[in-house]
């Protein structure tokens, strides 16, 4: 089968730190390569890939100082993916809405995944004028916002079996990983550690667009006795830092459309504390890989609770449930599916 995968000009696929989507992208791009797929990918030109690389920007938009509007280069990768249509049996996007008018009007399959928040008010419009076009979700919460669009499936982020494994280290503190932001509540872990007495190591990344809040409201909690903030870490330091957790703390503000922190805990056997929002009833199993909270007074508690799961056997469920190799064989049923179905589907009415 020819794939094309359209990625965001972001990152680049896959990125050295920071960056769910490109990461999720790659992992999946690899995979697809692996099983024998066609694969092109339409990326920033520093990417890595064993897939055929088609660079359209060439360093990734946040290392590249010099671009100011990503708007304009995303419409122009839309645009090229566009005029080689034809060069694929499907197409799947990455973009979020970014694909949709240009490519209902072609005739090649594809596939849209949104990986991000649609609960703001401007999204009801947009998924109403384009209620044919196809999409996926990356949890069934996440399609809650709009429920009438056009759902193909609902296909669980997975990452590789042995990028991240548990380390033979003793846990020692809490852990909050990922990014600083209103809706991740970091506030929130610090006051969680605080309750329990517990040490709290914070490895988190800082986007310019929080940069305010984060001085504001999280810099001057961090000279919280008991707490160390680490910076943003790479896959190379997530075994360790994870394994060394005795709870990863997930205190999120906000409908979370998958949270891939908490797979990456799971697969080094951290338990997961997680507040009961968006897709986290989806990946945690309560009592099993963690515990579902709904304020700091019962994540406190489920702190306490956390010697009683088995840290085999959440490492046992991320290998049976989120995997790139089962991500990946998911999407290529949902391909030969689309492919099959989708070849004559209703077109936009144009006046």
């Amino acid at each position: 089968m020819r794939i094309a995968q359209v990625a965001p000009l972001t990152e680049a696929v896959q990125p050295s730190l920071y960056g769910g989507t490109e990461r999720v992208i790659s992992w999946l791009t690899e995979e697809l390569v692996a099983l024998g797929q066609e694969v092109t990918l339409f990326a920033s030109g520093d990417s890595i890939t064993t897939a055929k690389l088609e660079p359209m920007w060439p360093r990734a938009l946040r290392l590249d100082g010099t671009v100011r509007d990503p708007n304009a280069l995303h419409m122009m990768m839309v645009e090229q993916v566009c005029r080689r249509a034809g060069e694929f049996d499907l197409i799947h996007f990455h973009l979020d809405y970014f694909p949709f008018s240009l490519m209902a009007r072609q005739t090649t399959p594809f596939i849209t995944t949104l990986h991000g928040r649609l609960d703001l008010p401007e999204h009801q419009p947009v998924f109403s004028t384009f209620s044919s076009i196809p999409i996926v979700s990356i949890s069934n919460a996440q399609r809650r916002p709009i429920p009438a669009a056009n759902w193909v499936s609902t296909v669980h982020h997975g990452l590789p079996v042995d990028l991240l494994k548990p380390q033979p280290v003793q846990p020692s503190y809490l852990a909050f990983l990922g990014r600083i932001s209103p809706e991740k509540r970091t506030d929130r872990a610090i006051n969680i550690a605080q309750r329990c007495g517990i040490p709290l190591k914070i490895a988190a990344k800082v986007d310019r667009a929080d940069a305010d809040y984060f001085d504001e409201a999280i810099r001057p909690l961090l000279s919280t006795p008991g707490v160390d903030f680490i910076g943003e870490i790479g896959d190379a330091q997530k075994p360790q830092f994870l394994s060394g957790a005795m709870a990863l703390l997930v205190p999120i503000d906000w409908p979370e459309p998958f949270g891939l922190v908490m797979i990456e805990a799971m697969a080094c056997g951290t338990p997961v504390i997680a507040f009961n929002r968006g897709s986290v009833p989806e990946i945690i199993e309560d009592g099993v890989t963690g515990f579902i909270v709904e304020d700091e007074t019962s994540a406190a508690g489920a702190v306490r609770k956390i010697g009683s799961l088995s840290r085999e056997m959440i490492r046992r469920r991320f290998e049976e449930r989120f995997t790139a190799r089962r991500m990946a064989e998911d999407y290529i049923r949902l391909y030969d599916k689309h492919i099959d179905g989708m070849r004559i589907r209703p077109r936009l009415v144009t006046v």
